[in-house]
């Protein structure tokens, strides 16, 4: 039996989602990425926000019958969290099949895991570079489901907790995962990030002296700087360094989608986080 209360502090309620929370921080970069997502009958005043980023919406699919995923996210400053979650229109990502253009590059993040799995699919058939990045999605996919879905990939993406649950639930080594995607890259909050390739294997730091107010949302701030790297085809160090400061910007704000940054801020700080220009 349990029965457990916790007392907080503050209560705010954010626009968010990963596709969302993404696209939000390319858009900040000058990017216009494809969202392909689904979402239910309360997603108009999100539409408006992201087209006010002129952000595409057109592959957005609505579900009149259902409400779009929700979740309920409590965080300390030590980036350790509990959430609840209510998947509603989510659950349906099945019914709206991956179809993008062919110089696509796709980052795959949590999502419905039957999706997940179609997307993965897709991008092999189609000979599409791809990253995938798991997140919160793994108890709704088992050990073979993660393994097919990583074959083939550009990366997978996944921070220091995830990285146990990859190798618990597929048993397999960092040799053995090495053999499936090009580069295993594990985010470590106030640590930075660990990537591994066949080849290599280094760390980055996190960005120093900075004020953290809500680390929630920085992972894929994060994965946002990776996208708009490796998608340039630029080489992974120095998109693992533009990722890190991305998110250095996130952590600063309270909320997915508050943080700001223009170009001459982001090079300023890239330059003062890696001493070199961007």
């Amino acid at each position: 039996m349990l029965n457990v209360a916790f007392n907080v502090d503050k209560l705010n309620v954010n626009l968010g989602g990963t596709a969302g929370n993404i696209a939000y921080s390319l858009a900040l970069l000058g990017e216009k990425p494809i969202i392909y997502a689904t979402a239910g009958n309360d997603f108009r005043d999100y539409e408006m926000k992201l087209k006010s980023l002129e952000l595409p919406t057109d592959d957005i699919r609505i579900f009149e019958d259902e409400k779009t995923a929700q979740a309920f996210i409590t965080t300390d400053l030590a980036d350790n969290q509990i959430t609840a979650f209510h998947g509603g229109a989510m659950f349906r990502a099945n019914e709206h099949p991956l179809v993008v253009g062919e110089k696509s590059f796709v980052i795959i993040s949590p999502n419905d895991g039957r999706a997940m799995v179609d997307h993965a699919h897709y991008c092999r058939h189609h000979k599409l570079p791809f990253i995938f990045d798991p997140g919160q999605a793994f108890n709704a996919l088992s050990g073979d489901q993660l393994v097919k879905s990583v074959h083939e990939s550009k990366a997978l993406v996944l921070n220091d907790y995830e990285w146990q649950l990859w190798k618990d639930k597929t048993s397999l080594s960092k040799i053995a995962t090495l053999g499936l995607t090009e580069t295993v890259i594990i985010t470590k909050g106030e640590e930075g990030c660990r990537v591994v390739t066949t080849k290599e294997e280094f760390e980055l730091p996190a960005v120093s002296d900075l004020q953290v107010v809500d680390p929630t949302g920085s992972g894929d701030a994060f994965r946002a700087g990776l996208l708009y790297g490796l998608s340039r085809g630029w080489e992974l160090k120095k998109s693992a360094q533009i990722a890190t400061v991305v998110a250095s910007f996130c952590v600063e704000i309270q909320g997915t989608q508050s943080h700001e940054f223009d170009e001459e801020m982001f090079h300023g700080r890239y330059q003062e986080a890696w001493d070199d220009s961007f």
